[in-house]
This record gives C-alpha cells, sequence and structure tokens, in this order.
C-alpha cells in the first residue's frame, strides 16, 4: 500500500479551475456591467499639456459621455447603446459591451480647466488639457498680529 501526502488545498485548485473553465468566455475588463473597468487608457504629457487617449468604441452620439476634471484626477463616464441590435432569443454569442462605464485617471500633473479638448474618432476618446503654469501659483500673504 502506498502512501499519498494529505493536500489540504487540493479542493480549491480543482474549485478554481473549474471557476476558471466557466469563466473563460467573458472577456478580461467586462466583468460588471454597473462599472466598466476594461476601459484602456493611455496618459502621457508633453511640455505644455497632458494627453489622456481612451479605448471606448461604440459610442454614438456626444451626449453619451461625460468628462470631468478635478483635482489631479480626469474621469471619464457614459454609457454605450446599440440601436441596431437583435432580438435577445436570437442572439448566440455577445462579446461587444452595452451599458454605462466609468474609468478615473490620476493625471501626473497639475492641469488648467481652461483650454482642455476632447475628440472622439476611430473608437478613441482623447483628452488634451494644458498644465498649469508654476507663474500661475499666488502668494498669499500672511497677516501677523
Amino acid at each position: 500500500m502506498s502512501l499519498i501526502p494529505y493536500d489540504p488545498f487540493r479542493r480549491l485548485t480543482v474549485m478554481r479551475k473549474e471557476f476558471d473553465r466557466l469563466f473563460s468566455d467573458i472577456p478580461i475588463g467586462f466583468e460588471n456591467e454597473q462599472n466598466f473597468g476594461g476601459i484602456r487608457v493611455d496618459v502621457h504629457e508633453t511640455d505644455n499639456e497632458v494627453v489622456a487617449a481612451f479605448d471606448i468604441p461604440g459610442l454614438e452620439k456626444k451626449e453619451d459621455i461625460n468628462i470631468d476634471i478635478s483635482d489631479h484626477t480626469l474621469t471619464v463616464s457614459g454609457s454605450i447603446n446599440r440601436t441596431n441590435e437583435v432580438k435577445e432569443e436570437s442572439m448566440y454569442r455577445r462579446e461587444r459591451y452595452v451599458g454605462r462605464f466609468h474609468r478615473a485617471v490620476t493625471l501626473p500633473s497639475a492641469v488648467s480647466h481652461e483650454g482642455v479638448k476632447a475628440t472622439y474618432r476611430n473608437g478613441v476618446l482623447e483628452v488634451r488639457m494644458p498644465k498649469q503654469m508654476k507663474d500661475n501659483q499666488k502668494k498669499i500673504d500672511v497677516e501677523f498680529h
């Protein structure tokens, strides 16, 4: 009779493999329709501006997207609606995202709210934000009594 070493995590490993197999058809980043975390973004800065490029395919009109800048955070949110969709009972496979999305990105530099430009072309939203110039800082006078 041979002895088999006891592995207390064997059942967990089997269960994890089953979960991986079960959810293998879900694209990465599309886990939750309420908080679409799959928006990919590239952020870079030049001497004068910070540029963020978001991959958001499927937007049909500019009212479907909101862009907010506060402190050092750029927030992009909105919804993707497909107008020419197939009926649910006729659908064989659905991988394209439909619903609300939200993504917040910390910016590498302070930006000015004036002169921000956003363009959407070929499924890519590009937001160009001018940097705040250091000479815009105001010195506060302290009153001593």
